[in-house]
């Protein structure tokens, strides 16, 4: 990880001198992400999921499975159907941060999208 900024990690608050909107278009990327995903993996199978998105919301479901993604700011919460979660912020640069571990947001898509389809 290279160089980056402070990040102030108080609840519904947005890394310093970033633009809410920029989040709000990540938050848009991150839905088309998972829309695209999830079709490409249930192409083989004819399977579909369905993929709601909304300003600070997102869900994705396939039969039992789901995965619902909640905005605060910068701020993820992402629960699973077997009730696992966890917590996650978007970097300015439309990366994933997780504890210690950072993550490019459309392979995270991609291995939610895998993980239900």
């Amino acid at each position: 990880m290279g160089a980056g900024k402070i990040v102030d990690s108080a609840p519904g608050r947005n890394p310093a001198g970033t633009d809410s909107r920029v989040f709000a278009e990540l938050w848009i990327s991150l839905a088309s992400l998972l829309r695209s995903y999830t079709a490409a993996h249930g192409l083989h199978g004819n399977r579909l999921a369905t993929v709601e998105a909304g300003e600070d919301r997102i869900t994705v479901r396939h039969e039992e499975k789901w995965l619902l993604l909640e905005r605060d700011g910068a701020f993820v919460t992402w629960t699973r159907e077997n009730r696992s979660s966890g917590k996650m912020e978007i970097s300015d640069t439309g990366r994933l941060r997780s504890g210690t571990s950072e993550e490019e947001m459309d392979l995270a898509a991609e291995a939610w999208a895998r993980e239900l389809m």
